[in-house]
This record gives C-alpha cells, sequence and structure tokens, in this order.
C-alpha cells in the first residue's frame, strides 16, 4: 500500500537525504558601487585606461627603436645565437640610458652642478607646454560640438599676426598694451575659426577640407607680410618681425633663469573656463547635444548653424590665446614658423586628452615633456630625437584605434547603446567627431 505523503509537502519534493538540504545560491550580480570588484570593472572599460596603455606602448615600441639604432646593441647582435643575453642586454641598457636623459630633459636634472639648472628642465616642459594645452583646448571644444577642427595652424598663424601688429606697432604701459596685445591674438585667431563656422552653418561646407585649405592661405600670408616694411625688421633681409615691446610680453615667473611665463597661468585659466564652459553653462549643453547629436539638437529648439559659429569662434579664439602665448611669451618676434606644428600637434593632444579640458592639459605636458626631453636625450646618448616624434605617431595610431589596445591588453569593450537608438530611447544620429570626443 502507498503511504499519503504528509500534510503541507508537495508531491514533486524530491525525497529526503541524510545530509542536510543545500542551500540555493543566489545569482551573481553587478558588483556594489564603491566596491573594489566595482572599481576593477570600471577601469576595465574606462577610456582613460586605453589612453594610459596606448602611451606605455608607445614608449615600448619607441624603447626597440631606440636598441635597434645603437651601435653597442647592433654590435652584440651579429653573435646572437652564441650569446644572446649580449644583446638584450645592450638594448636594454640603451633605452634605459635614452629615456633616463629625457626624463633629465624634462623634469629635473640630477646630474646638474647647480639647483637652477636642476630644476630648468621641468619649467622648459611647463614653457613648451603652454601653447601646446591652449591649442589642444580649441581642438578638443570643436570635437565635443561634432566639428574636425584641423585648421588651428593657421588659426594661430593669423593670431600670431594680430597679436605681433599691437605688440610691436603700438606704444603702451605695460598694464594696457599687454591685455590689448593678447586681446588681439585671440580675436584674430577667432575671426579666421568663426570664417570656417561660418562656411559650415552657411554653405554646408566641410569644416576639414576648409580649415585645410585657410592654413595654406595664412601661411603665405605671413610669409608676404614678412617681406613688408610694415611687418620686416629695419635693416634686416631675413623674413622676421621687429621684437614685441616689453610691456606687451608676458612676465617671466621665475626671473629671467628660466623661461616660464605669465602666459603658462592664463593657459590654465583657459582650460577652467573651459571645463565650467562646457560642462556648467546652457551654451556648453547646446553645443555638446549639437555634438551627439544635431538632428535631435534641432528638434528641440537649437539653432545647429548658430552653434557651428559660437564653436568655431571660440574654438579659433584658443588657438589665438595660444598664438599669443608662443609670440608674447617664448619666441618675441614673428617668423615664418612661428606656429612651428603646434596646430598639428594639437590634435593629437586633444584626441589622447579625450577632448576633456583636464585630460588635454595633463597630455600637454606629455608632449611638452617629449619635446623638452627629447633635446638632452639626443646630445647625451646619440640617440635621434625622430624618436620622440615616432612615439608621438604611434600614440596618435592607438588612440584612433581602441579597440586594438583593448585587444592586446585584453579589456572590456565599452558598452554602448543599441543601434539607432540613444540612452533616452531616441534615435541616434552621433556625427563622427561626436564620436571621437567621447
Amino acid at each position: 500500500m502507498a503511504s499519503t505523503p504528509p500534510s503541507g509537502a508537495s508531491a514533486a519534493s524530491p525525497p529526503p537525504t541524510g545530509g542536510p538540504a543545500p542551500s540555493p545560491s543566489a545569482p551573481e550580480g553587478p558588483a556594489q558601487p564603491g566596491s573594489v570588484a566595482a572599481w576593477v570593472a570600471g577601469a576595465r572599460t574606462s577610456t582613460w585606461l586605453v589612453s594610459l596603455l596606448a602611451v606605455l606602448v608607445s614608449f615600448v615600441l619607441g624603447g626597440l627603436l631606440i636598441a635597434a639604432t645603437d651601435d653597442a646593441t647592433r654590435e652584440a647582435s651579429g653573435y646572437f645565437f652564441a650569446r644572446p643575453t649580449d644583446t638584450l642586454v645592450a638594448g636594454w641598457d640603451a633605452a634605459v640610458q635614452a629615456y633616463a636623459a629625457m626624463l633629465r630633459g624634462a623634469v629635473v636634472d640630477w646630474q646638474a652642478p647647480s639647483l637652477v639648472r636642476a630644476l630648468r628642465p621641468l619649467t622648459e616642459t611647463l614653457t613648451v607646454s603652454t601653447p601646446l594645452i591652449a591649442a589642444g583646448l580649441a581642438v578638443a571644444l570643436a570635437f565635443r560640438a561634432g566639428l574636425f577642427n584641423i585648421g588651428a595652424q593657421g588659426q594661430i598663424i593669423i593670431g600670431a599676426l594680430f597679436a605681433g601688429a599691437v605688440g610691436f606697432g603700438v606704444d603702451a604701459p605695460l598694464v594696457v598694451h599687454l591685455p590689448l596685445a593678447v586681446l588681439a591674438g585671440v580675436v584674430g585667431g577667432a575671426l579666421w575659426g568663426g570664417l570656417v563656422g561660418l562656411l559650415r552653418a552657411r554653405a554646408g561646407a566641410s569644416e576639414v577640407i576648409v580649415t585645410i585649405m585657410l592654413n595654406y592661405v595664412a601661411l603665405q600670408l605671413l610669409s608676404y607680410l614678412l617681406t613688408t616694411p610694415s611687418f620686416q625688421r629695419g635693416g634686416s633681409a631675413n623674413p622676421i618681425s621687429p621684437p614685441v615691446a616689453d610691456s606687451a610680453a608676458f612676465p617671466l615667473l621665475l626671473g629671467s633663469q628660466f623661461r616660464l611665463h605669465l602666459g603658462f597661468l592664463v593657459v590654465l585659466l583657459a582650460a577652467a573656463a573651459v571645463w565650467w564652459l562646457l560642462e556648467r553653462s546652457t551654451v556648453g549643453f547646446r553645443w555638446r547635444a549639437v555634438g551627439a547629436n544635431p538632428a535631435a539638437a534641432r528638434t528641440a529648439g537649437i539653432s545647429v548653424s548658430w552653434a557651428f559659429v559660437g564653436v568655431m569662434l571660440a574654438s579659433g579664439a584658443l588657438a589665438g590665446l595660444a598664438a599669443s602665448a608662443q609670440l608674447l611669451g617664448t619666441e618675441k618676434s614673428l617668423t615664418a614658423g612661428i606656429a612651428g606644428q603646434i596646430g598639428f600637434d594639437a590634435i593629437t593632444v586633444a584626441l589622447l586628452g579625450r577632448s576633456r579640458p583636464l585630460g588635454v592639459v595633463l597630455a600637454g605636458l606629455l608632449f611638452g615633456a617629449l619635446r623638452a626631453g627629447g633635446v638632452l636625450m639626443q646630445a647625451s646618448t646619440g640617440t635621434p630625437i625622430d624618436i620622440v616624434l615616432v612615439v608621438q605617431s604611434v600614440i596618435v595610431l592607438l588612440i584612433a584605434a581602441p579597440p586594438l589596445v583593448r585587444t592586446v591588453f585584453r579589456l572590456e569593450p565599452r558598452r554602448r547603446a543599441p543601434k539607432g537608438r540613444g540612452r533616452s530611447g531616441a534615435p541616434a544620429q552621433t556625427s563622427q567627431a561626436g564620436r571621437a570626443a567621447a
């Protein structure tokens, strides 16, 4: 006879066993906010980690190139299969010595005979970084609004022309002359950038093509003006302008023994202003909305055309500030190479800094350190300074291809919204420059 199960027991229940019933395990959920696991998970998907790893890989590849160009390493490689450790040790020593010399030339020279000489590399890094940071902010601001400002080089040149015309062409006291010269540079860059925004807004012209063409126009205009009596230095056949007046030059912060000038602090204030503009102001919110989704911004009542004009005006103004820092703080005279490669390096600085003001400042300091340290590296170890360019180029390559870095280091891909939908469920039409800024 079959026994009746006790009341309250399910007929489908498994038969009792001799041991205690195992407790069901709760499914694993997401890590608690603030925990170590949550921090690690966030770091594995962070774009900042990708940037840091890109810099690390670039330095490693640069070290390999340093070893490949070292005479002792190449000599030891002739008998590599007999004694492979000789080649490895020689290559390691060459890379370490080169990077140590770069560090001495960029941060602090611990072999210097005096404290002034020891601290001069750090001030040189800050001096070189000053125009890079300002120009990087110019490119980053345009990126955040969905525009590719490739014309920072031309905007710097025009800004330098305006600042120079006031710097050596106007006679005024310091409290008036310096602000007026800086303002002239900012206005010059803003007008050159605003022209691009106007052409984009009214004629639909590609800002990439227009800015590239205007770079050449600005360069040729500078070359021509330096041969005219108004801009050419008297008694000189070289294309160089008169020096700016002392009242129009940025004061030195640490005395005549160092080149660091007040422009560095002005650029840091500009970075703080850009952060406030983008993150705390209504205008910045509109610009970011246009960069994220122009169609949705237009539907919300934002004038996309005027946003393009305003962004390029502000971007050009920041490039003009970079020109003022370069001319009034460092060079003191207009030459055909007054802009150097600052406008083009600014694109890399903005990309490495993820188009965020703090990131741009840090990236500008890194590139300034590479430039300042590369000189001593070449002088001390004979390593070609072109290695610095290689490191910068590899950084650009890896920043432009973040999936490559994530694959090499087995990082988790970034979680994106479903295709065709934004975070709020609206159709997403993020522009190419907006994706680059993100």
